[in-house]
């Protein structure tokens, strides 16, 4: 029962953050950079604040929770001081949600990783200014899931596969800039388009093969960062229903390996990884899509292929031979 508890506990809180304060909050206040800074800065002080609380993680968890229950039920009517509140509970939860992540197997992660993301594409089209409850049910289950969570780590072993800070980075980057672009693009937008299916079919799928198959590190970033250059190619030629395949896909799959990193860190470190990569990276990303600058990311993105495909093809010195 508990591992079931966990499942849940880590989906209503990552549905959370996609629904209410990443495109709730954003979309209601019209993407105003000014109006929204409060939630992004309460967010990055949470993430570093909270491994030097001095009580129990799961004291931390509730007392968060709590917080952003107190918020849910004030949303989307927020102020500069209730969005900081608001952002400081969800960036001092990151950390400990991926510290809970370590106690998964495999399909436990699968399971809640599919979970979050096909109820966030279900519940995507619904009026952010509609989204109170949402946000109050979603923090209520997780709230009580977190009484309930199993006490030692599983001692199952991910994919020892580390892959670089800065790789990481640029993967949220990438993503946050076409997601921003794409859910404003009146003229295509695969949610609002009817590929709703598709998109939960695919972040599921992308999900079980990052779960299921080995490939080395090298290889798995050139195809990561392949998929991303496809998904940006498809958003220009307006190719919404080949979009609603390869782009959710690509994010579950990308987002499963930086899970697998992660994971692996100590607590401060994981604090340190969500403020680049959870605030810092996907603020890039968003303030790309509100300036129009997203025909430049794919210079980026080529840019960043050649230095894998450079890495993937230079001879390791070990086995230069010289005669």
């Amino acid at each position: 029962m508990q591992r079931l508890i966990l499942i849940f506990f880590i989906a209503s809180e990552l549905c959370y953050y996609l629904l209410i304060a990443q495109t709730g909050v954003v979309e209601y206040f019209s993407s105003n950079l000014f109006l929204i800074a409060p939630l992004p800065i309460g967010g990055i002080i949470g993430s570093i604040l909270v491994s030097y609380i001095k009580i129990d993680n799961k004291n931390k968890i509730s007392l968060f929770l709590i917080i952003q229950l107190i918020m849910s039920f004030l949303y989307p009517h927020f102020n500069l001081l209730t969005l900081f509140i608001l952002g400081f509970a969800v960036g001092s939860l990151a950390p400990l949600i991926i510290n809970e992540v370590k106690k998964t197997t495999f399909l436990e992660l699968g399971l809640a990783l599919s979970l979050s993301y096909v109820t966030g594409t279900m519940l995507f089209n619904y009026d952010v200014a509609q989204r109170g409850f949402i946000a109050i049910i979603l923090t209520t289950i997780t709230l009580i899931a977190s009484r309930f969570l199993p006490s030692k780590d599983d001692e199952k072993e991910f994919d020892t596969t580390n892959h670089s800070l800065l790789i990481m980075i640029l993967w949220v980057f990438l993503d946050s800039a076409l997601f921003e672009s794409l859910s404003r693009d009146l003229t295509i937008s695969i949610w609002r388009d009817g590929f709703s299916f598709e998109i939960a079919l695919f972040h599921v799928i992308g999900v079980i093969c990052a779960l299921s198959f080995k490939i080395e590190k090298n290889q798995k970033e050139l195809m990561i960062l392949t998929l991303f250059a496809l998904s940006y190619l498809f958003y220009f030629l307006r190719e919404g229903f080949i979009l609603s395949i390869i782009y959710p896909f690509v994010i579950s799959y990308y987002n499963v390996v930086i899970l697998q990193t992660i994971r692996k860190k100590d607590f401060k470190t994981i604090s340190f990884y969500m403020v680049l990569i959870g605030w810092m990276a996907s603020g890039g990303g968003l303030f790309v899509a509100l300036a129009n600058l997203i025909l430049f990311v794919p210079i980026t993105l080529l840019f960043a292929i050649f230095r894998v495909m450079t890495k993937e093809y230079l001879p390791n010195s070990k086995e230069i031979k010289y005669v």
